[in-house]
């Protein structure tokens, strides 16, 4: 590659990135933000923006991607395995929340405009770290066996989401949705009497 191919894509990188800082901002004040309204934000023209991506769509599906990629990194980061299964849920249910609470808009914007398929499919590696806690908490005695882990990993993820929308739109305080969200997943999970 030569020098000038070089800078170039070092500047065709700085404007991604500043496209995408932007569109989050944006997002997350307004999930119908305009193409414009991105393209101001990120201090670049629409020539520029549409150059890398061809909707508002794209560019959601972009910033959500990031955005899911970095909330993966600070999850793998958390020490679950030195807790007993229990109370690491508990850990990563409070963990997961101060991330989806940070973007909830944000997740507002993807399941009006890319819909909950789109959501739930961005969401699968997270999903394993909960399967994964599952099975351990099931081989631990303290998780229930008479219900599919695929149903209870969907349970926590409809319900950390539903907390989101509820959230923003005013009926539930963001402040009590960790405890919300750890008493009724957490209490779901455990192991009933004699199963």
């Amino acid at each position: 590659m030569s020098p000038a191919q070089r800078t170039k894509r070092a500047d065709a990188e700085r404007s991604i990135a500043a496209i995408l800082d932007a569109a989050l901002a944006e997002f997350v004040v307004n999930p119908d933000v305009s193409m414009s309204d991105i393209a101001r934000a990120a201090g670049v023209g629409r020539v520029t923006l549409y150059g890398h991506f061809p909707s508002r769509e794209a560019v959601l599906e972009a910033v959500f991607t990031r955005t899911i990629e970095q909330a993966e990194q600070a999850l793998a980061e958390l020490d679950l395995d030195s807790l007993p299964a229990d109370r690491a849920m508990a850990h990563l249910i409070r963990s997961s929340w101060r991330i989806i609470d940070q973007h909830r808009r944000l997740l507002v914007a993807v399941n009006r405009h890319l819909g909950p398929e789109v959501l739930r499919a961005h969401h699968e590696a997270p999903m394993r770290r909960v399967h994964g806690l599952i099975e351990r908490g099931r081989d631990e005695g303290v998780f229930r066996t008479d219900l599919p882990v695929e149903w209870l990993v969907t349970v926590f993820h409809s319900l950390a989401h539903t907390a989101a929308i509820e959230a923003d739109s005013g009926r539930l305080h963001p402040v009590f949705v960790a405890d919300y969200l750890e008493i009724t997943l957490v209490g779901l999970f455990k192991s009933p009497r004699g199963l």
